[in-house]
């Protein structure tokens, strides 16, 4: 086949070395200069793959298929030409689900994938279940094949961009952790946004199994909408699958009948949407015969991923938490709602229509002081200015050195942007190991 892969990011990359591998055409188009993406360019190099960098031309089209990554919009030139073309157009998700044979735990959500994705290969591996954790969270699906046991679980952190271009991907065990408007600007409304989401069980049969959050009002209408077996879980009533009663959670399969796996306080992740987490990955465990004491300890020593909630250090006896991964409000909400001590709260970035009056609340009872930067800095500053302590600041150490000088004791400097990061960095990540370097030279 010729096969032309637009985007030489990750997942690009991933996908034009596995077509490359099965002995395809393969021709990789990116946006960015050579210069500008040195690594790609000098990857491909390596593999004698054909590539062209500083735009698209019509060589992309003499294919048989065409490969987008992830952030490539529906709106997007190549997409727009390719359909006009008749030429099949997939993500890279679907190209390399479609030469896997493995098990597929699929996670997708707003808010809390990562660390459920990570939770839940965490736990298979810990019961002696070869599991590999992969995706959206890092590793691109494409470079598992043929590099791993059929027999090994994968447990897929799933976008909503890698979601809109499925169409065979089928996973054993679907999960919804929540949906809240993200991303409008790539799916244009909530309902398109909503309908990609949905779109992780779209496949599945009848001997499948999707997790839903009972809580959510987008995310529970898709039991409806499902061919597969539906398990719930919910922080606030009880469900057939996983919930909260008098302060530990409670299975409950099918048949109604009722086991306790834990207390809460034993989980090793602070939050109520840690729990609610916790649930979803227990559900996920129980699919593949998981013992409850294998998840148990598991769930009481899992410690967490980097960006997310991640404790970096204590100074001077402030707690410092980097929660880089807090790209959007809600995600910001969990993270403010999930400590009992005064938060010192360094926040912005670039804003994605975002609506602070959501955070009022939790603003108004857990945060002393706001540190203001990026593109949001104003407009968070003019929002909390007349009700709390806001100071701007220029760049990320300027922000570090000042809400260090304003925590105390037992505080907690919590860097939750609630923003993305392009306007100083080129990810969260980046933006991440930058405060938590920071952090460390305090």
């Amino acid at each position: 086949m010729k096969i032309s892969v637009i985007g030489a990011a990750l997942s690009g990359i991933a996908a034009a070395e596995l077509a490359h591998r099965k002995g395809h055409d393969v021709f990789v188009s990116e946006a960015k200069s050579a210069e500008a993406a040195s690594d790609a360019h000098a990857r491909l190099g390596q593999h004698a793959i054909a590539c062209e960098f500083g735009g698209h031309t019509d060589r992309v089209y003499d294919a048989d298929l065409i490969v987008v990554s992830p952030g490539v919009p529906p709106s997007h030139a190549v997409r727009v030409e390719a359909e006009r073309r008749g030429i099949e157009l997939i993500g890279e998700l679907e190209y390399a689900s479609r030469q896997l044979t493995n098990p597929i735990i699929a996670i997708t959500g707003t808010n809390g994938k990562t660390t459920t994705t990570a939770l839940t290969a965490y736990i298979l591996q810990q019961s002696g279940r070869a599991a590999v954790a992969a995706g959206n969270i890092g590793t691109p699906l494409s470079a598992l094949v043929d590099a791993i046991t059929p027999q090994t679980v994968i447990v897929a952190e799933c976008s909503s961009y890698q979601l809109d271009t499925i169409k065979t991907f089928r996973p054993h065990v679907s999960m919804i952790l929540n949906i809240t408007p993200d991303h409008l600007s790539y799916h244009g409304t909530f309902s398109q946004y909503v309908e990609s989401k949905w779109k992780i069980a779209s496949n599945q049969q009848a001997n499948d199994i999707v997790i839903l959050n009972a809580d959510d009002p987008a995310v529970a209408p898709a039991a409806s909408a499902v061919r597969s077996s539906v398990r719930f879980f919910s922080t606030t009533r009880e469900v057939d699958g996983a919930f909260i009663r008098g302060g530990e959670i409670v299975l409950r399969d099918q048949q109604h009948t009722e086991e306790i796996l834990m207390s809460l306080r034993r989980l090793g992740l602070p939050g109520v949407h840690n729990a609610a987490n916790s649930m979803a990955a227990t559900l996920a465990a129980r699919a593949f015969e998981v013992r409850n004491e294998n998840i148990r300890d598991s769930l009481m020593s899992f410690s967490g991923v980097e960006h997310r909630l991640e404790n970096v250090r204590i100074h001077k006896g402030a707690r410092f938490v980097n929660d880089s991964k807090a790209t959007n409000v809600n995600a910001t909400w969990y993270a403010l709602s999930s400590y009992d001590r005064p938060i010192v709260w360094i926040a912005g970035g670039r804003g994605d229509s975002n609506n602070y009056a959501e955070l009022d609340g939790l603003v108004a009872a857990n945060v002393k002081s706001i540190v203001c930067i990026g593109e949001e800095a104003e407009a968070i500053f003019n929002h909390w200015c007349t009700t709390k302590r806001c100071v701007k600041a220029e760049t990320m150490e300027d922000a570090i050195r000042i809400a260090s000088d304003m925590a105390l004791a037992d505080d907690v400097v919590l860097f939750s942007p609630a923003c993305k990061s392009f306007d100083m960095f080129a990810n969260y990540e980046e933006r991440g190991r930058a405060f938590k370097r920071l952090v460390a030279a305090l």
